[in-house]
């Protein structure tokens, strides 16, 4: 029986590439490289097209809300109308710096304020309102002071809970030494240092000198505080004497390690 022919057999030496993936060289695998490049680049380009037309021409990300918290004395409408957020404007070109400039420049009560976009259509206001340690009578009026010495406010009627200040200091070296100036400060800083149920009770702070510094409580009783120095020291023995003797009307604490309790 004849065996396979030669043609069958394939030709001596050669091999079958007929089921081989055609071989692509170095010059196709450059230009397969530059191809993907182009196409990542181009895409690249129409995604950042995009995301800028969202931003600024759609839409969908334009101021829309605002919302206002921390507020206490002022009031939501005030804040908002010095803020004048750009409603209907592109979230992402609100100027936040220059919203919370003209919010401290023009509304002094305010301490600290952030104004923070709130994704996708809302701007955020939030205060923090300066709180008055002290008040300084002036044409029937009460000019607020805070713990910084900041006077930040004029209002018709004295808030509760806050000493009026009675400067009343006497010609003298310490004066001419420290100044007015320098004596508010001492004035803000024994009131700061109050304990908070002395400072419930505290009605006015008096200054004579730099070292002479009294509180008027109600029920008619006086403080002698002395100078504004070891302030946290005096108001924690002031709060004992006071708990010890609810009957005193005189308290001097301007030596905190000597003490002294009279009745008048």
């Amino acid at each position: 029986m004849a065996g396979p022919t030669t043609a069958q057999r394939g030709a001596p030496g050669r091999t079958d590439t007929s089921a081989r993936p055609p071989h692509i060289g170095p010059e196709g695998s450059r230009i397969s490289r530059r191809l993907l490049v182009v196409l990542i680049g181009v895409a690249t380009a129409l995604l950042a097209a995009f995301a800028v037309w969202a931003l600024y021409g759609s839409s969908w990300f334009r101021v829309e809300k605002v919302r206002t918290s921390g507020v206490e004395v002022l009031t939501r409408e005030e804040v908002e109308a010095v803020a004048a957020p750009p409603v209907g404007a592109p979230l992402v070109s609100v100027d936040t710096d220059a919203m919370e400039g003209r919010l401290r420049r023009k509304l002094p009560r305010i301490d600290t304020v952030d104004v923070v976009r709130s994704w996708p259509d809302g701007i955020v206001l939030q205060v923090a309102e300066r709180k008055p340690v002290l008040l300084v009578e002036k044409g029937g009026k009460f000019v607020e002071v805070d713990a910084e010495g900041v006077r930040f406010a004029t209002v018709d009627e004295a808030p509760e809970g806050v000493p009026l200040l009675e400067l009343k200091p006497e010609p003298s070296a310490s004066l001419r030494r420290f100044g007015e100036d320098r004596l508010l400060r001492e004035a803000v800083r024994v009131a700061g240092d109050l304990p908070e149920g002395v400072a419930a009770d505290a009605e006015a702070v008096r200054v004579v000198s730099y070292d002479d510094i009294s509180l008027r409580l109600t029920g008619d009783r006086v403080v002698t505080w002395g100078s504004g120095e070891g302030g946290a020291v005096k108001g924690r023995v002031l709060a004992a004497l006071m708990k010890a003797s609810p009957k005193a009307g005189h308290f001097d604490v301007s030596a905190p390690t000597a003490p002294a309790v009279s009745a008048s």
